[in-house]
């Protein structure tokens, strides 16, 4: 049992407050004022900022590993333009320091999977930044199948001279792959009647389903305009439930973008941000992106797509979005409790409140100044880092 006492508590869940946070067996018991010990270690946060731990919903932590190069490279399985079977937790190297490091920084919880060279590239998981293995960092798995649109596939293959080489090949590959599943799970059930008529084992299948269902959300990447438009295209046309990752030229088209994910039911996760124009579809990169998406009344989260941009600068991401007019709680949401509702694990993780997850950063200063501190880390109830810093 642990009690954090004093502390100034942005629980995401309701105005912050002067209060005290008591956790036992890994989860919040309770969140007051002058709450009693009951035999609980108590740590003083006196003057300290109490917060959710952050949440990355969209990274490739583990899968591109800090410093590796080529040998520790293991998010892009560049042989085939469809590859749902692929799953992140057969890639992940959990003993990456960037987890560590993310730890420190206060981000507790992180979204990793396969990259986007492939039209369909895998499935993501849900995880904790610390643990002995990765199936005890494990909140939900999979979290995600992964979809890429636009110039990432185009220039994979294009190289290999083989499909898709055209925005138009990379929709039809979707299409059919979604037609297969779907003729799959038909075969499936006369099987279930009729042995003689069940269809061979199909692994790649076989992880679609859940996706043509809506039991597993689908991650498109589209940065353009018309890659975005496509993305919404094929939510609709399967009855998809999807989060459109990177929307970098959503700002550009917010009343279309509401209309439509609004109808759609689908998540807006933005960035990376703080990240140099490398390619054509990021000439409309913007911080003001998430400060008109605001105002437009879309709900958003945002990303470090980690080593894009460092898991530890997640939060900084969020401040110069600050600096460029986003009011401060919409900025901490983008990074907490919206992060883990759009990706949906918001069940355990992204705000205080009693029964979930016991993941909490203290900050020595406001966790969106740069020159803060987090100097304090659980996850689970167990500290897994502390600082001495005044």
């Amino acid at each position: 049992m642990l009690l954090l006492k004093n502390g100034l508590v942005m629980s995401m869940a309701r105005p912050a407050q002067v209060s005290d946070v008591w956790i036992n067996n890994g989860k919040i018991a309770d969140i007051g004022e002058n709450l009693p010990a009951r035999g609980a270690e108590v740590i003083d946060c006196t003057g300290r900022f109490v917060l959710p731990g952050f949440v990355d919903p969209h990274c490739h932590i583990g899968m591109w590993e800090d410093g590796m190069g080529e040998e520790g490279a293991d998010g892009n399985e560049s042989t085939d333009p469809i590859t749902p079977e692929l799953r992140a937790i057969d890639g992940i190297n959990p003993f990456d320091p960037c987890f560590a490091e993310a730890a420190a920084a206060g981000i507790t919880s992180v979204v990793t999977g396969p990259g986007s060279a492939n039209v369909i590239g895998g499935q993501f998981v849900a995880m904790k930044t610390s643990g002995r293995y990765i199936e005890e960092m494990i909140i939900r798995e999979p979290v995600a199948m992964k979809a890429a649109l636009g110039e990432n596939p185009k220039k994979e293959y294009t190289e290999q001279k083989e499909a898709p080489n055209t925005r138009m090949a990379i929709a039809a590959l979707f299409r059919k792959a979604m037609v297969e599943a779907q003729e799959y799970e038909r075969k499936c059930k006369l099987g279930k009647k009729d042995e003689d008529k069940l269809p061979d084992r199909d692994l790649a299948l076989e992880a679609l389903l859940p996706v043509l269902r809506g039991e597993l959300k689908l991650k498109i990447h589209a940065h353009r305009r018309d890659d975005i438009l496509t993305a919404l295209r094929l939510a609709r046309e399967f009855k998809l439930s999807v989060t459109i990752d990177h929307c970098t030229e959503g700002h550009l088209m917010l009343d279309v973008l509401k209309e439509q994910t609004e109808e759609l039911k689908a998540g807006i996760i933005l960035g990376p941000l703080l990240s140099e124009r490398s390619k054509i579809e990021l000439k409309n990169l913007s911080f003001r992106a998430p400060k008109l998406m605001h105002d437009a009344g879309i709900p958003f989260a945002l990303m470090s797509d980690h080593p894009v941009i460092p898991v530890q600068f997640l939060p900084v991401c969020a401040a110069l979005c600050v600096r460029d007019g986003l009011d401060e709680e919409t900025a901490l949401k983008a990074i907490t409790v919206n992060a883990a509702n759009i990706t949906g694990i918001g069940d355990r993780v992204g705000s205080l409140e009693k029964g979930k997850d016991a993941d909490i950063a203290v900050f020595d200063g406001h966790p969106l100044d740069i020159r803060s501190h987090c100097v304090l880390t659980l996850i689970n109830g167990k500290t897994v880092h502390r600082a001495s810093v005044q």
